[in-house]
C-alpha cells in the first residue's frame, strides 16, 4: 500500500487515510493504516522486529483524511494528552443530502454508544451512559439539494458528526447507517469501495510533541469527490 504522507517530523508522522481503510487492526487480518505506517517505518529505517507506533486518535473506516501517529511512547503520550484535553483543532468537510438550516451554528446533543452494534443514538441528557457531544458547523455552498459543510469538532465521540447531522435530517452522502440514500450512480461506486461516505478530516492543528510549536496538517479533498462537481470545486484551499 502506498502511503500519502502529509508530514514526517521527528517522532510525528501524519498520513492521509483513504476512505474504506481501518485505522487500527480490528477485525484481525484486515489491512489497516496503522499496519501500513509500521511497514513504511520498518522498510525506510531498516528497523528490526516489531515497530512501535502510537495511535492517539482514529477515524471511522468510511471516513478519509488526516491521521496522526507517534514513533515513540513519549510522543504518543503527549499527543494523546492533547486530544484528551481538547487542545487539538479538528476540522472536517462533509457533503450532506439536505441543506442545513440555519446555515451555521452549534449542535449539542447527548449520545449513547452501542459498542456491540457499532451504532450511536441521540438520547436525552438523563440517559444512563450518555455523553455530551458538541460541534460547530457552517454551510459553504449548496447545489441541487446537497450542501458542502465545514465542521469543527468540540468533542470527539464515536460517529459524532454522522449522527448529529443525521438526527436533524442532514445525513452525510453515502452514510446508509444513519439514513442516507444512494442514487444508481452512487450505488455503483458504493460497491467498488468499502462503505465510503462524504466525510473528510480536512485539517488538524496541534502542538508538536517535542518542540511544542503549533503545526497545521491538511489532507487534500479526495479525488472521488469530483463527482460533486461545482459543489466542491471552489473550496480546495480550505
Amino acid at each position: 500500500m502506498e502511503l500519502d504522507i502529509l508530514l514526517e517530523d521527528g517522532p510525528l508522522i501524519a498520513v492521509n487515510k483513504p476512505a474504506g481503510l481501518l485505522t487500527q487492526g480490528v477485525p484481525h487480518g484486515h489491512p489497516t493504516l496503522e499496519g501500513a505506517v509500521k511497514q513504511y517505518l520498518k522498510q525506510t529505517y531498516s528497523k528490526p522486529g516489531n515497530v512501535y507506533l502510537g495511535v492517539p486518535h482514529r477515524l471511522d473506516r468510511p471516513v478519509s483524511g488526516v491521521v496522526v501517529f507517534a514513533k515513540n511512547s513519549k510522543a504518543a503520550a503527549r499527543l494523546a494528552e492533547q486530544f484528551r484535553e481538547r487542545s487539538v483543532q479538528k476540522f472536517y468537510l462533509a457533503v450532506t443530502e439536505h441543506v442545513p438550516t440555519p446555515s451555521f451554528g452549534r449542535l449539542t446533543d447527548w449520545l449513547l454508544k452501542d459498542a456491540a452494534a457499532a451504532h450511536v443514538t441521540v438520547v436525552s441528557p438523563e440517559t444512563e451512559g450518555a455523553k455530551q457531544a458538541c460541534l460547530d458547523y457552517r454551510v459553504l455552498g449548496h447545489f441541487a439539494g446537497r450542501a458542502l459543510v465545514e465542521i469543527e469538532l468540540q468533542t470527539g465521540r464515536m460517529h459524532q458528526i454522522r449522527v448529529q447531522l443525521a438526527s436533524r435530517g442532514w445525513p452525510i452522502v453515502g452514510d446508509l447507517q444513519y439514513g442516507a440514500t444512494l442514487s444508481p450512480d452512487e450505488t455503483a461506486m458504493y460497491d467498488r469501495l468499502v462503505s465510503p461516505i462524504a466525510l473528510h478530516a480536512r485539517r488538524l492543528t496541534l502542538f508538536h510533541p517535542i518542540r511544542y510549536d503549533r503545526i497545521e496538517l491538511r489532507a487534500p479533498i479526495p479525488a472521488d469527490w469530483s463527482r460533486f462537481g461545482d459543489l466542491v470545486a471552489g473550496f480546495h484551499s480550505l
